[in-house]
């Protein structure tokens, strides 16, 4: 489903002659709202860079929105994956007044939307490979999208929840518009936690068999 069919759906579907601004709202809405909710393997994506020496942060990218896996690569080309922490738990245990606690980073926390926090301290320049979760471009923008592609009724009734929280529904139709949401995001997640069952490797958990094999 294209935008412009997206949105002729709606406007069809709740018989409302919307505003573009409007319409356009309760779209990227619906898309936060899914992107947040589910994590969609097809919508990650890998950066490298440099985890700097004295620096206990590493800046996530602008499109950034879960963490997948984070690894140092040493000069074999070797990835030694990074293992999630509380910040405080590294605030304390690495403090970074003190050289003596630097090292190869082994732990990283989310510190902000722009940041994640590493521990040790970075006693040298290191390569590192960042695999995330990220937002695309809303199908506002580009006129399509991986969700109008492959998962259009996720948005469809995403954006019809929107419009009825805008439009002060009665009750009937948020409930109604709220079951089949619900019904598409559970297929959604399904597809999700399939495909991350066979890729857990990457985040350091056991590979498990899919159906049996």
């Amino acid at each position: 489903m294209t935008y412009t069919e997206l949105v002729a759906a709606i406007k069809s579907y709740t018989e409302n002659d919307y505003t573009t601004t409007d319409v356009n709202t309760f779209i990227k809405n619906a898309e936060q709202r899914i992107y947040n909710t589910v994590q969609i393997p097809d919508l990650r994506k890998n950066v490298t860079g440099t985890m700097a020496s004295g620096n206990k942060y590493f800046a996530l990218p602008s499109d950034w929105l879960s963490t997948f896996s984070i690894s140092v690569i040493n000069s074999s080309n070797e990835h030694t994956f990074l293992l999630n922490k509380d910040v405080n738990f590294i605030r304390e245990a690495f403090p970074d007044t003190d050289s003596g606690f630097y090292g190869i980073p082994e732990y990283y926390a989310i510190f902000d939307d722009t940041t994640m926090i590493l521990g040790p301290t970075p006693d040298d320049n290191y390569s590192a490979e960042l695999h995330y979760y990220y937002y695309p471009t809303s199908i506002v923008a580009d006129g399509s999208s991986w969700l109008g592609n492959n998962f259009d009724t996720a948005l469809f009734y995403g954006a019809l929840l929107e419009a009825a929280a805008f439009m002060k529904e009665d009750a009937d139709t948020v409930t109604q518009y709220t079951a089949k949401y619900s019904e598409t995001i559970q297929l959604l997640r399904n597809l999700g936690e399939g495909k991350n069952r066979r890729d857990s490797y990457r985040s350091g958990q056991e590979r498990v068999p899919v159906g049996g094999k």
